[in-house]
């Protein structure tokens, strides 16, 4: 189905075009602009409110400055979708996030308008910084530097390492802070509560526009009047707000609050904004979702709504004929409250993902034993490390891929200190259409050459119940990881009798031949190596396989019995081949002086784009359809070496 633009939107394919309407002519257009993201985000899928929510902003700042020679840098990418479509990219806009299509977040190999690329938070502000600073040094004095960030993004320490920075260094860049209280939950923490008193102070508002009109009636006796009445201004705020001017405390001249959908209204405060030296931040207040109004209702929901019918606001859902398999996520929300009703010292701990972990079921059952932090990874480990010191049993789930972010801290304040703080890593693996920012391609690799530190990985529902069990138990009081990926499991029947898991034990899936090939894999992955040998068990093939659920400590005592039994071992994970799993097994052999073919199946040495975790899987040659011809390919290998030892 192709999704028709309005009059206006079809003429615009790059921001020159849109520089061609009259002012009067932005507020169709952005409503042009928005029923087109709403067609197309309901037909072919997406991120939703975000976007919606910054329309005449997006206008706004096309139509003001002179993109992109002008950097316009977008925060997490999820409100950039009306961006794309007036940088010329509105007819490609169906392949958005599918297989070898148009990527979900700014890319720079996509477009010359994407200035950098993102899909982590909070790095807004410190690119536009070195950007501001490089156009200094080459003399580009001409030039604009706009990071449009979110108050959920702004609760980040970078946001602020950056902010205290261009405080002091002055370069002409404007931090645009589009305040709608939500990040895909809803925000969290002090910042919050000081914008929301910003945004309600009736006093202040009614001072600052009064202010403003004088502003502008003294600006045309030159610029003391100017002088005198920015002093006023600053005196004003710090006088009603009950404090200081965080902004402003950090020296950037702070604008605002402003309707965040007015767009004439920001068309004239950004080219105002244009001539003033110095970094600057403006407050837009907007909202999550506007203009559709069951997503202005409930943004949570409709960040990612999926496909859905526009009119009646129904999400297509596929209604199966019999039960289907959990979420690996929601297996371990339900498993934590079990676990915490058990056991009074099991914490929950999240940086800003309770309803993207699941941990939103413990705050609802628990609430005074589940936090989420804000998007702050790094501070959510060690908040958890102190909770551990003091005897409590932190669960810490954060994304694989956000989980970098929070490195240092895992080392130093964590594993260092041999503190018992479990580590829950969802999106472990391919994260599908959200792509290369948000797969969790790493983890097993960073997370192995930590000492002290446990790591496993399930492969199915059962196992990560048994393995969150078993990490709580006080003989295994250390550091604790279990990866699991995005999406179902393979259990229907999943609220199985908790058991504990001896660390550092496999288990036999399916016995192989002597003298064949043996199937090593770790995670969910290891279901796809099921189906492998099914086929090549129809083919007379019979390969041996063993799920080993730890990357570390290996079961070595299993791997010697498989070194002997087998004449070759083909590794599986859904993990980064360099440093990871299989090579862990590539080093156990070498170390003990076994010498056989070991082939290595995982995500390469490369950045695998977007698309169906399947799609990837098919890619990257470890779907089923790849682990059986691996497995074919060196047994045949094997098989002619012997018959040239035997001539």
């Amino acid at each position: 189905m192709i999704v028709e633009p309005g009059p206006l939107l079809a003429a615009i394919d790059s921001p020159d075009d849109l520089k061609k309407l009259a002012p009067e002519q932005l507020v169709q257009l952005s409503t042009e602009l928005r029923d087109f993201i709403i067609d197309s985000v309901s037909i072919y899928g997406g991120h939703f409110g975000a976007s919606l929510g910054v329309v005449e902003l997006t206008v706004a700042l096309h139509y003001v400055f002179n993109t992109p020679h002008d950097q316009l840098i977008w925060d997490v990418g999820h409100q950039a979708y009306g961006h794309k479509i007036l940088t010329g990219r509105r007819e490609k806009f169906p392949t958005n996030r599918r297989y070898k299509g148009m990527s979900g977040f700014p890319k720079r190999s996509e477009s010359e308008y994407d200035a950098f690329g993102v899909g982590h938070s909070s790095t807004s502000i410190g690119a536009a910084l070195g950007m501001a600073v490089a156009s200094d040094y080459k003399g580009e004095f001409d030039r604009q530097h706009i990071a449009v960030i979110g108050d959920g993004a702004m609760t980040a320490g970078m946001s602020f390492e950056a902010m205290n920075q261009a405080g002091v260094l002055n370069n002409n860049m404007i931090v645009v802070l589009n305040d709608n209280c939500m990040s895909i939950d809803p925000n969290v923490g002090a910042l919050k509560e000081y914008l929301t008193d910003i945004t309600t102070s009736r006093t202040y508002n009614k001072v600052r526009d009064e202010l403003w009109n004088v502003l502008g009636k003294l600006s045309k006796f030159g610029p003391n009047p100017q002088q005198i009445a920015r002093k006023v201004e600053a005196a004003m705020k710090a006088t009603l707000m009950k404090q200081s001017n965080l902004f402003e405390a950090l020296k950037f001249r702070y604008f605002g609050p402003v309707d965040g959908h007015d767009v004439q209204h920001l068309v004239t405060i950004l080219n105002d904004l244009k001539s003033i030296p110095g970094p600057k931040l403006l407050h837009c207040v907007t909202v999550k979702g506007k203009g559709y109004a069951l997503a202005e209702k409930d943004q949570t929901l409709w960040h990612a709504p999926g496909l859905f019918d526009k009119i009646t606001g129904e999400i297509y859902k596929k209604t199966p004929d019999k039960p289907q398999p959990p979420k690996y996520q929601d297996v371990f929300g339900h498993t934590l409250v079990e676990l915490a009703e058990a056991n009074d010292k099991i914490m929950g701990v999240t940086p800003a993902m309770p309803s993207g972990s699941s941990l939103n079921i413990m705050m609802a059952a628990m609430p005074t034993r589940a936090f989420d932090v804000g998007i702050a990874e790094q501070h959510a480990v060690t908040f958890s490390a102190g909770l551990a010191t003091q005897g409590l049993i932190p669960f810490c789930n954060i994304y694989s891929s956000f989980m970098q972010r929070g490195y240092d801290q895992v080392v130093h304040d964590v594993a260092l200190q041999n503190l018992h703080v479990v580590f829950c890593l969802d999106r472990a693996g391919f994260a599908g259409a959200d792509g290369p920012t948000h797969h969790g391609c790493y983890d097993l690799a960073f997370m192995r050459c930590i000492p002290n530190i446990v790591v496993s990985a399930p492969m199915n529902e059962q196992e990560l119940r048994n393995l969150m069990y078993t990490a709580t138990l006080p003989e295994n009081a250390g550091p604790f990881s279990i990866r699991y990926p995005r999406g179902e499991g393979v259990m229907p029947e999943w609220r199985t009798p908790l058991q504990r898991v001896a660390i550092g034990t496999g288990r036999v899936v399916r016995e192989g031949e002597e003298g064949g090939v043996a199937i090593l894999s770790i995670g969910h992955i290891g279901n796809y190596a099921v189906k492998a040998t099914e086929t090549l068990a129809a083919e007379g093939i019979d390969a041996g396989h063993y799920d080993m659920r730890f990357c570390k400590p290996l079961d070595e005592e299993m791997l010697r019995d498989v070194a002997r039994r087998y004449r070759a071992i083909v590794t599986v994970e859904d993990g980064c081949l360099p440093g990871g799993f299989g090579s862990a097994v590539l080093e156990f052999l070498t170390d003990h002086g076994f010498h056989m073919p070991v082939v290595r199946l995982g995500i390469p040495d490369r950045v695998v784009e977007h698309g169906t975790q399947d799609e990837l899987y098919k890619e990257c040659g470890f779907d089923a359809a790849g682990i059986a011809q691996a497995v074919r390919e060196l047994g045949t290998k094997v098989g002619n070496q012997v018959l040239q030892s035997l001539v």
